[in-house]
């Protein structure tokens, strides 16, 4: 018998640090998105505005990742991956340096947009390389891996939050991604592979434009969408011209040999279920993050840090999960993984409209860790079954597109969450938690039916779809841990 080809020491050596470098990367990342979360109450009380007010500082930051994630894949091919995902780390690490330093609201968006400069980048950028450097059998194991310390970052972000608005400046909460982005610099410097494209296509220029204009607008139509203060009829125009703009976008990318965001894709059909559906899950799953500090501090009375006290569990739980998740992949395989989790996820949602003043601590601790586990496996599931049946040529684009729709739905989530709980509130007193927490508690009722709904998309889906990445239905192979 023929012995096994060696393996090359230099990839052996990639594929065992890569996975720290991404998920250093996305721990800054998810460390900054729960802190923010966390203090959004203390930080509008600061600023002098409404608590709803400050969505901007949110959906500005989740805008500025979805109107540039669509450049990450021509940047990673054209520049390689090490060169791109450096500069991403280092704008991301200045943009947390602005946002502590910012006097007023207008500030802090423009930092967040900074910040959302670097983030558009980064996750995009690691996947590409995780996708060149693992084989397909192994790449569900990478990312798995890779979330996991990231993990870290909702785990400990809501607590450390809390804490710091409680006892410091709540600006100490972006100061503290300084250091990380500078550890996150130098091991993109010793392990990051350069990954690049074989053929430089040149950028797609006019469907930046479109796509990026279009999405732009929609975006900031739904979160001016709800102020009472503004006329109906400019706002119905504006996403009219927002809806023409992307439609425009399709049909350019239709006609186009080499477009910014490749709809062939759509072509295959498990990317294509993963994207939409996703889309669709995420919208709910993206309102809660801003949700629960509401209901927790302004409608429960509970301070920062015993807020984030009660969302610490839903990290803990998903960690776990994540070293279940390859068995239960196997074991059930995606479409009935999908399907039942995406309900689960949506009757979690609508559990906490139960939650109020009289609550037991116990209780609110159980739906979260609910709520962390079917979270958890439900983003493994997606984000590995859109990677199943796409070429390795096409990572690039795959991951883009994905990276894309993640990056909207977050957007569109947050912005939706905020619509509803709005139009709940009406035109009551918002810091009576008597008429607030009603409020809410509706905002949930309907994210939850939403999410629900959802699942039909997962039902398209064969039993054997992405088998080849969980497993599933196949006898069980030695993997390499890629740590």
């Amino acid at each position: 018998m023929s012995e096994p080809p060696p393996i090359d020491p230099a990839l052996e050596k990639t594929r065992r640090y890569l996975p720290w470098v991404v998920a250093v990367a996305l721990f800054m990342q998810q460390l900054d998105g729960t802190i923010v979360n966390t203090a959004v109450p203390t930080m509008a009380a600061s600023l002098g505005v409404a608590s709803l007010a400050l969505k901007s500082v949110l959906t500005s930051y989740a805008i500025a990742i979805a109107v540039l994630i669509p450049l990450s894949g021509w940047l990673a091919d054209k520049f390689g991956t090490r060169r791109v995902f450096g500069f991403a780390v280092a704008i991301f690490t200045l943009g947390s340096l602005a946002c502590g330093l910012s006097m007023n609201l207008p500030m802090l968006v423009a930092s967040r947009v900074l910040q959302g400069i670097g983030a558009a980048f980064m996750m995009p950028v690691g996947r590409i390389a995780l996708l060149r450097t693992f084989p397909k059998s192994g790449i569900l194991r990478a990312m798995n891996f890779v979330i996991i310390p990231a993990l870290l970052g909702p785990l400990l972000g809501p607590l450390t939050g809390g804490l710091i608005v409680h006892w410091l400046p709540w600006r100490v909460i972006f100061l503290i991604n300084i250091p990380i982005g500078i550890l996150g610099l130098w091991l993109v410097k010793r392990y990051m592979p350069d990954h690049r494209g074989t053929d430089a296509d040149p950028l797609d220029t006019k469907g930046f434009l479109l796509f990026g204009s279009g999405i732009a607008l929609l975006s900031w139509v739904l979160e001016i969408f709800g102020e009472h203060r503004l006329n109906p009829g400019p706002v119905i125009a504006l996403a009219t011209l927002s809806l023409v703009l992307i439609a425009a976008y399709f049909r350019h990318a239709l006609r186009t040999p080499n477009p910014l965001l490749p709809v062939d894709l759509f072509k295959v059909r498990t990317f294509r279920v993963s994207v939409a559906g996703g889309f669709l899950t995420r919208l709910g799953i993206s309102g809660m993050p801003f949700l629960l500090p509401l209901l927790y501090q302004l409608g429960m009375g509970f301070t920062p840090w015993q807020a984030g006290l009660l969302v610490m569990p839903q990290a803990l739980a998903a960690i776990g999960m994540k070293l279940l998740v390859q068995r239960i992949m196997g074991r059930f395989g995606h479409k009935r993984v999908l399907v039942c989790n995406t309900v689960m996820i949506g009757l979690m949602i609508a559990a906490f409209s139960q939650v109020g003043p009289g609550t037991p601590v116990a209780v609110i601790l159980l739906f979260s860790v609910l709520q962390g586990s079917v979270s958890a496996l439900q983003f493994t599931a997606m984000n590995s079954l859109a990677y199943a049946d796409t070429s390795d040529a096409q990572a690039s684009d795959a991951s883009t597109v994905a990276s894309t729709g993640q990056q909207l739905a977050i957007s569109f989530g947050i912005a939706f969450a905020s619509l509803i709980t709005a139009w709940f509130l009406g035109g009551i007193d918002r810091a009576d938690p008597a008429q607030l927490i009603p409020a809410l508690h509706k905002a949930y009722l309907l994210l939850g039916a939403v999410t629900v709904a959802s699942s039909a998309m997962f039902l398209t889906l064969r039993r054997e779809d992405g088998a080849n990445v969980s497993g599933h239905g196949q006898p069980p192979e030695a993997e390499a841990e890629p740590a």
